[in-house]
């Protein structure tokens, strides 16, 4: 680690941290020290935390005092994590017909939040800065393993507006001082493309972040260019948000000649899992613990692959416990060769975003349009299809049916990222099935790339 990032990571970060009301610090300290505890003595942290976490949603959290009453659950009956399967799941929908019932009563400085539109289904939750703090230090942890640390040169390749939408001048000032610059994945033109490796070529950076598909479009490019990217001494390539698939880290690897570390998680359900230099995918267990449920909701064990469903300890301000993803996964019982006594997720299945194709050729991330759906409240799920370049076909159940501006805003958004010309057919459906993972699959081009 050089000065520079010394001072960031141990100095500034932390001041900035201390400045927004965060205990990042303290938390990744006290993560990278039970990191490496056995499985009896991080249950025995879940549990006690857990305990702590229902004791208070019981008095303070209206939707749970009800539901607990109703159930005839007292928190101080706990006795065993297992004890959690007496609770009922949280999923989407429930959040969005209880979103104020879900706030704490004693709640302070809660911030609003919405998924990244994964499953179709748009969000908005809350955030408390003890959640905020849990999260940061997860993420932050697991940034270390691979001998990187904030104020290392980074580049991030990301879509979300809520990061490229506030781009004011104090988060431009606080980019460059911590050194990272942030590439919009919505857009990959030839042009666009050129541009990304220019800007990672001058800033030589120490870590790549962003989408498995985004970071393997930009190094299929490098490679046709015949621009040499394998000599930037790039320490990791951490990807996320979708899922991973071996040609594409195969394809990383070999274009920046550096490892890939896979990160499992989500605004919603939280910083899940994090993939070590040893391989292992190791679960957030001080703050997360994950159930792998069957379609009828029952618990099963590890090996069998199920619905990814978590309980995030940190959440009293506005709890997510025992949260369905829509995820599929299978636990896995091994202890990683690292020597972290934290679980292991042996596999994770369903999450993939494919790329869009405009008239002119553009390439861009599928978030693009997804972000126009997710953002109108009468939206509740969707299906986007681009059956050529001439027609994109978009199913819609929405909530109390769309108005004849809604669908004019729909078509006009989607036209100005695809083309004037091209069709945009909306069908308003009662349902949209899942992929046979149990996944929804919420965008699909039938046109390949050139």
């Amino acid at each position: 680690m050089n000065l520079y990032t010394s001072l960031i990571s141990s100095v500034l970060f932390p001041l900035h941290e201390r400045f927004k009301k965060h205990d990042s610090v303290k938390v990744r300290r006290e993560m990278e020290s039970s990191q490496w505890w056995d499985e009896k003595r991080l249950k025995e942290l879940q549990l006690s935390k857990l305990c702590q976490l229902l004791k208070h949603i019981q008095t303070h959290v209206p939707y749970y005092r009800k539901l607990f009453e109703e159930i005839g659950f007292k928190a101080e009956d706990m006795r065993s994590i297992t004890d959690l399967a007496r609770i009922p799941f949280l999923d989407k929908s429930i959040i969005r017909a209880n979103t104020e019932a879900l706030k704490s009563e004693i709640a302070l400085d809660l911030a609003s939040f919405n998924t990244g539109g994964s499953s179709g289904e748009p969000l908005i939750f809350y955030i408390g800065k003890k959640r905020v703090s849990h999260d940061v230090a997860a993420k932050w942890r697991a940034t270390r393993w691979w001998g990187v640390d904030i104020g290392d040169p980074e580049i991030v390749v990301w879509g979300s507006p809520i990061e490229l939408d506030v781009q004011d001048n104090i988060r431009i000032l606080r980019d460059r001082l911590f050194r990272t610059k942030l590439l919009p994945a919505f857009e990959m033109s030839e042009q666009k493309l050129d541009g990304f490796l220019e800007e990672i070529c001058t800033m030589r950076p120490k870590m790549l972040f962003g989408y498995p598909s985004a970071l393997s479009h930009i190094a299929r490019h490098a490679d046709a260019k015949g621009k040499d990217m394998g000599n930037l001494d790039i320490r990791v390539a951490f990807v996320t948000s979708e899922q991973l698939y071996d040609e594409q880290r195969s394809q990383i690897n070999r274009t920046f000649d550096c490892p890939i570390a896979n990160g499992y998680g989500g605004r919603d359900a939280g910083f899940i899992a994090h993939e070590c230099p040893k391989g292992g995918m190791h679960i957030t267990a001080e703050d997360i613990i994950v159930e792998i449920v069957d379609s009828q909701g029952k618990s099963l064990p590890c090996g069998m692959a199920g619905e990814i469903v978590i309980t995030h300890l940190a959440t009293k301000d506005f709890p997510f416990i025992r949260y369905r993803t829509g995820d599929i996964g299978v636990l896995d019982t091994k202890v990683c060769s690292c020597g972290r006594g934290l679980p292991l997720l042996q596999e994770i299945q369903g999450r993939s975003t494919d790329f869009l194709v405009a008239q002119d050729g553009t390439i861009m991330h599928g978030l693009a349009l997804i972000y126009i759906l997710r953002n109108l409240p009468q939206v509740r799920a969707f299906k986007i299809i681009q059956e050529s370049l001439d027609l994109t076909r978009v199913s819609v159940v929405s909530e109390g049916g769309l108005s004849t501006q809604i669908v004019e805003n729909i078509e006009s958004g989607f036209k100005a990222r695809l083309g004037q010309e091209v069709k945009i057919s909306i069908e308003e459906v009662t349902e949209i099935p899942t992929e046979k993972s149990g996944k929804f699959r919420y965008v699909m081009s039938m046109v390949r790339p050139n």
